[in-house]
């Protein structure tokens, strides 16, 4: 029987498209490769599901560094707010954290997959487990998707696949083939919300160790700041890994031409005369106490040795002893210690994928291709990506909804 849509990929873009397209009264076939729908979606929010982020459109766009342009008009007709109203009406009550996050109130992100797999069943989408190979093409029309397990016969086709990153959920960058098969231009995937790699050997020397309520710069080669946070960061034996640093890596993406730094504020609380006289008083209250000891009153253990080194005091030094030299060495490097950074950990240990389908060969408002009649894409896919808070997923809603109506109007 010859199915109206067909919708290549079950994630959280393809599942809110056939949802939108099978509202219209469209008959649905999602086909997803995975026995269980929405996989990359058990991760997301370390497995809370960080849905969207409750803030204006406005708000949202300015979170999204490459072609938020593109986003506007999707983004408009199913805002943050919708969203929220979309998931409550699902039967998900949700709760708004730091910085605007939106979570289940159960913190799981199971009930979101179980409220749309749910929701799918209801709306009458027909759900099929199958890996899509080729879509069929004839005449510049869309006329089927070609799979390992049998040939599905269409009117559109909507490409959900996702990027090329945590590639054990399912997003192994076929739909980047597809596309490009069709006609499309694919902007070269990369990294994005990634950890980072380090050439400074005081990372591994500090492997394991988290710090909260730091904050951070990321610096390029003039020394201007291209990006500020606060909160949580972790040393690996690579590098920077931890929440600050997935958010601060979508601001590097010009390594081949640009060197990055991230500078951390061990103690943001304290100004620099402040966090001076501190030290002041703890040599003054310790004067006969070695100076590596006293360290242990201001920063972790394990980053101890590292700041014995970097300062150049030894650690042996008495409290009474240590210069005003010294104390300003000690409190440059609190106050901005600096990892320098070459690169990113692979795409595959990537959170998003930045890159894609161009988004000038793309309707903003229907997600259809220009090139291919009856093509559409929806969610990571698309060139579009954002910093870390809910935003990729806003995409995803989004540009899911945009992309299920327009099929469904195209498939009247």
């Amino acid at each position: 029987m010859t199915q109206e849509l067909i919708v290549i990929g079950g994630g959280a873009a393809g599942m809110m498209a056939a949802l939108s397209a099978a509202k219209k009264g469209t008959r649905v076939t999602l086909l997803e490769r995975n026995p269980k729908l929405g996989r990359k979606l058990y991760i997301t929010g370390k497995g809370r599901c960080n849905l969207t982020n409750d803030c204006t459109v406005e708000e949202a766009l300015a979170s999204v560094p490459r072609n938020s342009r593109f986003l506007f008009s999707a983004m408009t007709r199913f805002p943050p707010r919708a969203v929220m109203a979309y998931f409550e009406n699902l039967g998900i009550p949700l709760k708004t954290e730091r910085g605007n996050r939106v979570f289940p109130v159960s913190d799981k992100a199971a009930d979101v997959i179980d409220a749309l797999f749910f929701a799918l069943r209801r709306a009458g989408v027909s759900i099929v487990e199958d890996r899509a190979v080729a879509i069929e093409v004839k005449d510049g029309k869309v006329q089927g998707v070609k799979g390992e397990h049998g040939g599905y016969s269409c009117k559109a086709v909507i490409l959900a696949t996702g990027g090329a990153s945590y590639p054990l959920t399912g997003s192994t960058g076929d739909g980047y083939g597809f596309a490009e098969a069709m006609g499309h231009t694919i902007v070269s995937p990369k990294a994005s919300l990634v950890a980072l790699n380090s050439p400074d050997g005081d990372c591994a020397a500090m492997q394991g160790l988290s710090l909260r309520n730091v904050a951070i710069q990321v610096k390029g080669r003039k020394g201007k700041a291209l990006y500020k946070d606060q909160g949580e960061l972790l040393f690996t034996h690579f590098g920077l890994s931890g929440p600050l640093i997935l958010s601060a890596s979508a601001h590097m993406r010009d390594f081949g031409k640009e060197q990055y730094s991230v500078v951390i504020d061990l103690k943001p609380a304290l100004d620099e005369q402040k966090l001076d006289q501190r030290l002041l008083r703890e040599f003054g209250d310790n004067p006969n106490r070695d100076f590596g000891n006293l360290l242990g009153e201001l920063v972790p253990r394990l980053m101890i040795p590292v700041l014995i080194r970097r300062t150049g005091i030894p650690s042996n030094t008495k409290a009474n002893s240590v210069t005003k030299v010294h104390r300003r060495r000690l409190l440059e490097e609190l106050k901005g210690f600096t990892v320098p950074v070459d690169g990113t950990r692979p795409v595959t240990e990537a959170i998003i994928t930045s890159g894609g389908v161009k988004v000038g060969e793309i309707d903003p408002h229907t997600m259809a291709s220009r090139k291919v009649e009856g093509l559409f894409f929806a969610g990571e896919l698309i060139d579009v990506d954002a910093y870390t808070g809910g935003f990729n997923l806003q995409i995803a809603w989004c540009t899911g909804r945009a992309a299920g109506e327009g099929a469904a109007e195209y498939c009247v």
